[in-house]
């Protein structure tokens, strides 16, 4: 079981935690839960951080190498709380449970600060407890390396670290409560339409995560893809004994109406890059990639088309907005080598996709998304598409009118 800040966001709330987790307790029932930091206090020590550092908002402070290893100390801290509280909480409630911190479990990562990724965890010990009856209650979002130095994993690792936990003791399932009852159709603040999901496959869900969709972070949805952890998205606010169906994520092969569309998502979060007069011959969209992938700067659309002049040729691509200014001062720094005669960035785009595993075996589906967005005077820019999703880059003030025309287009509105 996971609760994210909100769900952990005061002492109130994690009493009411406290009960969830009581009523899923049962004889021969072990249970794990894994919590986030109460709402803001992240920010909160975030901010101690950057200014014990020396930052400003101009910038300045300790180079990374001699800051992320202490950050990853500070921030983690707020997890920490949140274990101690929750145990206490169930303890009052006269159940077994104690906190375990990422060093007693531990939790192994590699040694990348701030972003580091779970390489093992030595749940003997855990297990063990977790076996005797006692309520084990763990800190998302943080690992220890090999040399015993506390990692975090990113903005969104509890999700993760509460999958890991789960593929670690071979759960029978991975519940994740959050401040949602489910995974929707889309945004249900754009269209109050939109339905909760019973089911989504791993593959949809991934899409959806990577897409704009906020419920789950696509770090643990790729490790429960990985491990086939059943996961269920579940309101925390819902008090025990009420209905809470929530969302399974789960293998394709479990669900039996298959919907050619499941959800539309969005992400303003982008931005379009275009090269004009790139030298048009072998090795050049190479150097360019790898020159961005060198710089760790995620590239999403690529478009490449003929330009006016003879032997040049035009590549657009899409990153994400915060990334935009370092993938243009990396193509200015290989700009005569590659021959690029002008870069041009625009950052009021927006990126909407259609996704659904019955795209596999339907037809039609991008002429439907295509008529949809032009009856409604909406321009394409850029067009994207895998198996399973369709996305499209249009100008970013039509974002809202698009993903509602979608929505209504492929027979997704509630009735």
């Amino acid at each position: 079981m996971k609760f994210g800040g909100t769900s952990v966001g005061d002492v109130e709330r994690i009493a009411r935690v406290a009960r969830i987790v009581a009523a899923e307790r049962k004889p021969g029932r072990g249970l794990a839960v894994v919590v986030s930091a109460m709402s803001g206090e992240t920010d909160r020590l975030v901010g101690l951080a950057r200014a014990s550092a020396g930052e400003t908002p101009n910038g300045g402070g300790l180079p990374a190498k001699d800051f992320n290893d202490e950050y990853d100390v500070i921030v983690s801290t707020g997890e920490q709380v949140t274990t101690g509280l929750l145990a206490l909480a169930l303890r009052r409630l006269g159940i077994p449970a104690r906190s375990w911190q990422n060093w007693q479990i531990p939790f192994r990562t590699d040694d990348a600060h701030s972003k580091a990724r779970i390489s093992e965890i030595e749940e003997s010990e855990l297990g063990a407890s977790m076996d005797a009856g006692v309520v084990a209650v763990i800190p998302g979002f943080q690992g220890v390396t090999e040399d015993d130095r506390i990692t975090t994993l990113g903005r969104g690792g509890s999700d993760t670290s509460a999958v890991a936990v789960a593929a670690a003791l071979k759960a029978e399932r991975c519940d994740i409560y959050t401040d949602v009852d489910g995974v929707y159709t889309t945004d249900p603040r754009i269209v109050p339409k939109a339905q909760r999901l019973e089911k989504i496959s791993y593959e949809e869900m991934l899409e959806m995560a990577s897409l704009g969709a906020k419920v789950l972070q696509t770090r643990s949805v790729e490790l429960a893809f990985a491990h086939c952890v059943p996961v269920r998205v579940l309101s925390s606010f819902v008090e025990p004994g009420e209905p809470n169906p929530g969302t399974l994520v789960c293998p394709e092969e479990e669900i039996v109406e298959k919907q050619v569309v499941s959800g539309v998502a969005y992400s303003r979060d982008e931005a379009k890059v275009t090269l004009l007069g790139v030298e048009d011959h072998p090795g050049v969209a190479a150097e360019i990639f790898d020159a961005l992938a060198n710089g760790n700067i995620n590239v999403d659309m690529i478009v490449q088309s003929e330009a006016r002049q003879e032997g040049r040729q035009n590549i657009l691509f899409t990153c994400p907005e915060r990334e935009a200014g370092r993938a243009a001062e990396t193509i200015e720094a290989i700009k005569t080598k590659i021959g690029v005669d002008e870069i041009h960035i625009r950052r009021d785009v927006a990126k909407v996709s259609v996704i659904g595993i019955g795209m596999r075996s339907q037809v039609g589906v991008a002429k439907t998304m295509f008529a949809a967005l032009a009856q409604k005077g909406i321009n394409i820019e850029a067009i994207a598409t895998s198996e399973i999703k369709i996305s499209v880059l249009i100008d970013a003030a039509y974002t809202e009118l698009a993903v509602r025309a979608l929505h209504t287009a492929y027979g997704l509105d509630a009735a």
